[in-house]
Parts: C-alpha cells; sequence; structure tokens
C-alpha cells in the first residue's frame, strides 16, 4: 500500500514528497489542478493582517493560483517530480499495484480520492494496474475515465523533462491511451 506523502521502493528507500520553499521558476504541482510554475510572491490583505502567497501559473489554461507561503502543505502543493525521481515512477508504472477494492462504487470512491491528491507515484501504480486490467479485458466507464485522467496528469508532469526514464515513461503514457481504444 502506498503512503500519501512517500513511496517505498523495492530497495525500502523512502522518497519524500514533503513540500519545501519554493522559489520563482519552480515547478510545482497542486492538486487538483495539476503542474504550475510559480512566478513569484505576492502580499494579499486577508482580515486584519497581510499574508505573502506564492503566485502559481499554469501553463494549460489562463488560470492562476495563489497559495499561502506559510501553509502551503495543507493544500497539498508539492514540487513536481524532478528527472531523478523518474526512476521510481517507471518503477510504480511497471511493477506497481495498489488494493483496489472489487465493488465498483467503493473502488470509485478510492480512484476518485487518489486522483484528486495528485500523488504521483500512487497515480503511477493506479495506471499501471488499470493498463494490465485493460490488457486482459475492456476496464469498465468509470475506471477507463479515471484512467485516461491519471495518464493526463502524469504526463502533464513528466512534460519538459528531459532524458531516457522520461521519454520511456511518455512513451507507456501514450501507448496505454491508445491501446484500449484497439481493444474496445
Amino acid at each position: 500500500m502506498f503512503n500519501r506523502n512517500s513511496y517505498h521502493t523495492p530497495q525500502q528507500e523512502v522518497i519524500s514528497l514533503k513540500p519545501t520553499a519554493f522559489r520563482p521558476g519552480d515547478r510545482v504541482v497542486l492538486p487538483p489542478y495539476g503542474i504550475g510554475v510559480i512566478c513569484g510572491t505576492c502580499a494579499r490583505p486577508l482580515g486584519c493582517e497581510t499574508l505573502t502567497y506564492y503566485q502559481i501559473e499554469f501553463q494549460h489554461t489562463s488560470s492562476r493560483a495563489f497559495v499561502p507561503v506559510q501553509s502551503s502543505a495543507p493544500t497539498g502543493m508539492r514540487p513536481a517530480l524532478s528527472p531523478a525521481d523518474l526512476p521510481t515512477l517507471l518503477h510504480a508504472l511497471q511493477n506497481g499495484e495498489l488494493d483496489l477494492p472489487r465493488q465498483w462504487s467503493v473502488r470509485h470512491q478510492r480512484v476518485t480520492a487518489l486522483l484528486a491528491s495528485g500523488e504521483p507515484y500512487e497515480l503511477a501504480a493506479m495506471i499501471g494496474q488499470f493498463h494490465r486490467w485493460n490488457l486482459k479485458r475492456a476496464l469498465p466507464d468509470l475506471d477507463r475515465q479515471a484512467f485516461r485522467r491519471g495518464v493526463k496528469l502524469l504526463m502533464q508532469e513528466v512534460e519538459g523533462l528531459t532524458g531516457k526514464t522520461a521519454q520511456t515513461i511518455q512513451l507507456f503514457l501514450e501507448r496505454a491511451l491508445l491501446e484500449p481504444q484497439s481493444l474496445n
């Protein structure tokens, strides 16, 4: 079972996803909006005090978000994956498994919470598991929708990263999206 704040590799090394201080230009993930870039900080009044906020812009939309600098962790904001994280992500895609309930309504609740969290290693494990299920038998509609949403979220995060592992992940995700169409 995966933990929201860490993923254990086969060697039981813990990779932390706890947020740190961010700087302008940092790529971050803000669930459920997806990947964005810190474009600076700004001060905004809130009641009797003025708070400092990270200003985040999202490349796939014209949306902008403001997250309090002093309390970014409760929002779920975290650093985007770096090239060093990709081998673990690839392992989760290829071999990860989640304990998903057989009953569709309970499974849908769990998968919806997972998608909302944006936790990359759990998303990768879910995608890998749904992909393997889909190769055996076509996914039910809600699972297929969750699968596609998860793939798109992970593609956004890997987009822009370079290297052989990044290319392998991107290829896996692109093929995973295409294969269900050839089966159904």
